[in-house]
């Protein structure tokens, strides 16, 4: 059976994973099947411009990691499986292109940790979003100690993590962990706008600008800055720059193309 549907129209990937019975928990096979759509969209990035991540369903965009699996490893297996798992949303994270995660419900352990793992996120009203692992007697295993602390400080993430604290989404929204919040019947065109808005965008400056912002969390300001002017000059080599800064000067729209 297959858990992940990928599609590219008008030049924007959309992964919906369809394990809505499960309430799309991440299991083994869902897994695999994210690799291969990201190999996939690594084949065709050229065609893809932005890609969006949604679960299944109005009831949730993730609601973990399957624990009926889980339950059943033994330290190696769980090592292997829990590795894989960084391994896959470290992938997602590192896509040149932004990529919204469009948190339609539950978004608990693994849920949100893949929303984490996203560039944009925006949430349904109906969103519930935390990392409950110390309640099951694990932790975080994708990531989630890593990115939540980083998304939102250490003091509310100890506050999530060792309570096992679930926040609604408009709480998500005050401490920044959502950009964006709506009905689930709004979503599409909550969603067009953020697309049109990365649309008008210079696409070989968000790519450098999605970069930088990454190096963020694994540099030094030094080199973090020096990593920042250097894709700030290389900019400069772009006929996108130019076209940007003139259409400034002569107040009009700016037509980009890439290059």
């Amino acid at each position: 059976m297959k858990y992940v549907d990928f599609k590219i129209s008008e030049n924007v990937g959309s992964i919906v994973i369809t394990r809505e019975k499960a309430l799309n928990a991440l299991n083994s096979e869902v897994l695999q099947e994210l690799n291969s759509t990201i190999d996939l969209i690594e084949e065709k990035i050229s065609e893809i411009s932005i890609l969006t991540v949604r679960g299944a369903g109005e009831k949730a965009f993730v609601a973990g990691a399957d624990i009926a699996e889980m339950v059943q490893l033994t330290p190696i297996k769980a090592r292997e499986f829990l590795t894989f798992g960084q391994r896959v949303l470290d992938r997602i994270e590192q896509l040149p292109i932004p990529v919204i995660a469009i948190v339609n419900g539950y978004a608990l352990g693994g849920g949100l940790e893949l929303a984490l793992s996203c560039d944009i996120r925006i949430a349904t009203e109906n969103a519930v979003l935390g990392l409950p692992e110390v309640s099951l007697g694990l932790i975080p295993s994708f990531g989630g100690t890593q990115r939540l602390t980083r998304a939102v400080g250490p003091s509310v993430a100890k506050s999530m993590i060792l309570l096992g604290k679930k926040i609604g989404a408009n709480r998500a929204l005050e401490l920044g962990l959502v950009s964006d919040v709506c009905g689930f019947a709004e979503l599409d065109v909550r969603l067009g706008k953020i697309i049109s808005t990365l649309k008008k965008m210079a696409p070989v400056a968000l790519h450098a600008a999605k970069d930088a912002i990454y190096a963020a969390n694994n540099m030094d300001v030094i080199s973090g800055q020096e990593l920042e002017v250097n894709y700030a000059s290389m900019c400069f080599s772009t006929n996108d720059l130019r076209e940007g800064m003139n259409a400034f000067l002569e107040k009009r729209k700016a037509n980009f193309n890439g290059m």
